[in-house]
């Protein structure tokens, strides 16, 4: 079976939801302790802020992820996400990290960001041999490891294509599915306004698809993370919002 994720607009009806109080400081937040990627190999390597305090089952958490990157916005993206002590996972591109000189990646680390696989070439996964599925994510795999010290546990087909064959390999490597329930679209539409209305279709448990490639997005971040913050929510990594270990070739499109 293969598996194409519908727009926004298929996936989730259009409706402001109701403006609760503002939230507590997320290092106040009680719940489980989430433990972030704790594979740190050798010396020379970032290491991660402690583990926060937030239980996404209580919360009302989101996931803000950002897909094809590094590029050149995503250190400006990093600050913003610093000055609001908001987290996210980026999920990156093997051949771009290998062209790089890695200094977005450990720092992503340092911050409490999390890394997760989008592919070798961002090739289509499911058009290709299972040895060629599984080629593309190891190779990503290792560039990661070797700038950062991290094994990643997500992976996220490009273009949401996924089915049987990429499911299977994802399990051998390791590696849980991450799609999304809100797409902003802004790999289509370049426009700040656009994403900041689609965004607004987040609910607690939401895993909202970004691209910090575009300097629209990453223009429109400040604004989103503070209207996201008026509406109660923390924006938290993948394995803060599911506060367990996922299983690995699963699809998971929201907490």
């Amino acid at each position: 079976m293969r598996v194409w994720i519908a727009p926004l607009a298929v996936l989730l009806g259009i409706g402001a939801p109701s403006v609760p109080p503002p939230p507590p400081d997320p290092e106040t937040l009680s719940g489980n302790l989430i433990e972030i990627q704790p594979q740190w190999p050798g010396r020379g390597f970032p290491v991660p802020p402690p583990a926060r305090r937030i239980d996404c089952a209580t919360a009302r958490c989101v996931a803000l992820t950002f897909d094809d990157g590094p590029g050149e916005h995503t250190a400006s993206l990093l600050d913003t996400l610093a000055e609001h002590r908001a987290r996210a996972t980026f999920f990156v591109i093997g051949e771009t990290v290998a062209a790089g000189d890695g200094r977005d990646l450990r720092r992503m680390v340092a911050d409490g960001h999390e890394l997760g696989n989008h592919s070798w070439s961002h090739a289509d996964l499911a058009a290709l041999p299972e040895d060629g599925i599984a080629d593309e994510l190891r190779r990503t795999q290792e560039a990661v490891r070797r700038v950062t010290g991290v094994r990643m546990v997500f992976m996220r087909p490009p273009y949401g294509a996924t089915d049987d064959r990429v499911a299977a390999t994802s399990r051998r490597e390791g590696l849980a599915q991450i799609l999304w329930n809100v797409d902003t679209l802004d790999w289509l539409e370049r426009d700040g306004p656009s994403l900041l209305r689609r965004a607004g279709a987040a609910e607690p448990g939401s895993i909202v698809l970004m691209h910090d490639i575009h300097r629209e997005t990453v223009e429109a971040v400040p604004r989103l993370l503070k209207d996201l913050a008026a509406r109660g929510y923390t924006s938290v990594t993948l394995s803060e919002l599911y506060g367990r270990a996922l299983t690995p070739g699963q699809a998971y499109l929201r907490r």
